[in-house]
């Protein structure tokens, strides 16, 4: 497999604060000899709104620990996954909060460049769901602010929506850059009810991280293959385009993480052998 192999942070680990997904504070070192002694290539590291100043992604003395922990592991920081702007949304309605988002993220940019980030996903799932007209009108008004720097530093900015394929498209079309791409979540799809070909028959050219996840339609994360999402379907459309990103295990998980991991990281293994 060309593709990098990765994890979303925090899954080989207990729950931080016992929540589902957040940046582990206080042990998010500990992941990356994990990672390693299972054979991963890199972790999708988590930026969350919560204590955001104390992420090593926006702390220099925390960044000079993720840089040696890397050097030590060998486990690659590719793709950073934003979630800090599903609480304060890029579009939200608060000029304040929009413009605050604005300067986090060109920050951000900045730490990915030193780290040879390809993508920084950013959520627009939830509470900062494209869901208007309007809330289109002000994301597209602030990631246009931003493609210069994107296209300076190479550096996706990969879309994680709830938009269905043409409605998606659409989205991605009043962009002038190819910097602006697609998050694919198989698991999220499947819970919405999308089509697989359909989606990636609209946009599977601009996909640039692509999160392995199952869910029950309409429902929550399940174990990798008791879900809704077809991966035979979905990996065998794969072939037909050239994808070079990383795939990145944010499957189900428990109180604990590393053995409901392990299991699952055996499930998915054929569908990414070539």
């Amino acid at each position: 497999m060309d593709n990098l192999f990765g994890v979303i942070q925090g899954r080989l680990l207990p729950k931080y604060k016992g929540r589902y997904q957040a940046h582990p504070k206080g042990y998010w070192e500990d992941e990356f000899y994990i990672a390693k002694s299972l054979g991963l290539d890199c972790i999708e590291f988590i930026l969350d709104f919560n204590d955001a100043e104390l992420n090593p992604l926006l702390n220099d003395e925390g960044f000079k620990i993720l840089i040696d922990v890397i050097d030590r592991t060998g486990i690659k920081v590719k793709t950073i996954c934003a979630d800090y702007f599903m609480e304060a949304p890029l579009h939200s309605k608060d000029k304040v909060v929009s413009e605050n988002s604005l300067s986090i993220l060109e920050e951000l940019l900045s730490t990915a460049e030193i780290l040879d980030v390809s993508d920084i996903v950013i959520p627009c799932v939830d509470h900062s769901s494209l869901d208007s007209s309007e809330a289109k009108k002000r994301f597209i008004f602030q990631i246009n602010k931003i493609i210069p720097k994107l296209e300076e530093k190479n550096i996706n900015l990969a879309l994680e929506t709830d938009l269905p394929p043409v409605s998606f498209v659409e989205l991605l079309d009043q962009f002038d850059t190819k910097r602006v791409t697609v998050n694919y979540d198989i698991g999220n799809s499947a819970s919405l009810g999308f089509n697989p070909i359909e989606e990636l028959d609209a946009y599977g050219d601009r996909i640039t991280d692509i999160h392995i996840k199952d869910r029950d339609l309409n429902g929550g994360p399940v174990l990798l293959g008791t879900g809704s999402a077809n991966f035979k379907l979905f990996f065998n459309k794969l072939k037909e385009f050239n994808y070079k990103g990383p795939f990145i295990m944010q499957a189900y998980r428990d109180d604990e993480g590393i053995d409901i991991f392990k299991q699952q990281q055996e499930w998915i293994k054929p569908y990414l052998i070539k």
